[in-house]
């Protein structure tokens, strides 16, 4: 069974491994599963889609073998995001993740099948400046929708509140065993008001590996609510 659809529906958190210390990142990811998350998010971003460009299938690979047990959730923010999907498919990603911005409208039923058929979950991303109408045609067909609070590109960005009205838009159009994510400036400040907009996936990158080792499980507890 995926982590996305187990039985228990309480909020998972997801960290986002492009906060961490880059230098200890085997070390940074096992300690934060320890500290009770639940999944780690790994932002890929090719320079083109986004200005950054960060961590590839290496990186993946090299967390699969570290941490065999571990959800491996992969965010693409690549110009062509069909090229990448058996390279991660192989790397061990449990989740891929792509924009409705980077795929035609025709493309986003076969693309999310496809990365089903090489044994991942399938995520489909709209970003801030995108209408919640482009995505809204198609919110049932992933097994996680994933709304930006930010403009993707870096950690450490300040959410943006009217994110939470496409939250609250998409929520009632998804299937029950769907997970609505959510990603980009969340912390202990809104996270309340994130689950009560319907977002049970909360993506966090400072406001875990920002703190001290040592307050990183009661930060995922008090993001989980």
């Amino acid at each position: 069974m995926s982590l996305l659809t187990k039985p228990a529906r309480l909020p998972l958190i997801a960290p986002s491994i492009l906060a961490a210390d880059f230098a200890r990142m085997g070390e940074e990811c096992r300690h934060i599963l320890d500290a009770g998350a639940d999944l780690l998010h790994l932002d890929v971003m090719d320079g083109h889609f986004v200005p950054n460009l960060t961590m590839g299938p290496d990186l993946c690979r090299s967390l699969r073998k570290a941490l065999p047990g571990a959800y491996l959730d992969v965010h693409l923010m690549v110009t062509d995001p069909e090229m990448y999907v058996e390279p991660f498919a192989k790397a061990g990603a449990n989740l891929l993740s792509f924009h409705v911005e980077a795929v035609a409208p025709e493309r986003i039923g076969p693309l999310v099948e496809r990365v089903r058929r090489l044994g991942m979950d399938a995520g489909l991303v709209i970003n801030p400046p995108t209408p919640v109408e482009r995505i809204l045609p198609h919110v049932r067909l992933p097994d996680l929708i994933l709304v930006m609070s930010v403009n993707p590109g870096f950690a450490g960005q300040a959410f943006i509140p009217d994110m939470l009205h496409k939250a609250r838009t998409i929520r009632p159009l998804l299937r029950p065993e769907q997970r609505l994510q959510i990603d980009g400036g969340v912390n202990l400040g809104n996270a309340s008001e994130v689950r009560a907009a319907g977002c049970d996936v909360l993506v966090a990158a400072s406001a875990l590996f920002g703190v001290p080792a040592g307050e990183r499980a009661r930060v995922v507890a008090a993001l989980r609510g």
